[in-house]
C-alpha cells in the first residue's frame, strides 16, 4: 500500500515562502509520476505542478515563474518549493503519486496566505 505524507504547510505573508515536503513509502518511488494538487474552499482540486519519473516538470500557469517541483529518488521525497505567495494561493496542497499500479493521495497540508 502505498503512502505519501506530506509537511511544510503553514500560515506565511503575501510575498513569502515555504516548501512542501511529501515523502512516499509503499511504492518503487522513482517509477512513480509525482504530483501537487491543491484544492481552496468552494473550488474544485486542481493540478500545480507534476514531475515524471524522467524529472519532465509541467506547471499551472497562476504558479509558472514562482513554484519549483523537485525530486530526490534516493529519500523518496517529492518537493514543492513556493515563492513570491500570493493569498489566491490559500488552500489545502495535496501530493499524489501516479504509477502503473494506480495512484494514491496524501492527507493534504494547510498553506494560508495572509494579505
Amino acid at each position: 500500500q502505498v503512502q505519501l505524507v506530506e509537511s511544510g504547510g503553514g500560515l506565511v505573508q503575501a510575498g513569502g515562502s515555504l516548501r512542501l515536503s511529501c515523502v512516499a513509502s509503499g511504492t518503487i518511488f522513482s517509477d512513480n509520476t509525482m504530483g501537487w494538487y491543491r484544492q481552496a474552499p468552494g473550488k474544485q482540486r486542481e493540478l500545480v505542478a507534476a514531475i515524471t519519473a524522467g524529472s519532465t516538470r509541467n506547471y499551472a500557469d497562476s504558479v509558472k515563474g514562482r513554484f519549483t517541483i523537485s525530486r530526490d529518488n534516493a529519500k523518496n521525497t517529492v518537493y514543492l518549493q513556493m515563492n513570491s505567495l500570493k493569498p489566491e494561493d490559500t488552500a489545502v496542497y495535496y501530493c499524489n503519486a501516479f504509477g502503473r499500479w494506480g495512484a494514491s493521495w496524501g492527507q493534504g497540508t494547510q498553506v494560508t496566505v495572509s494579505s
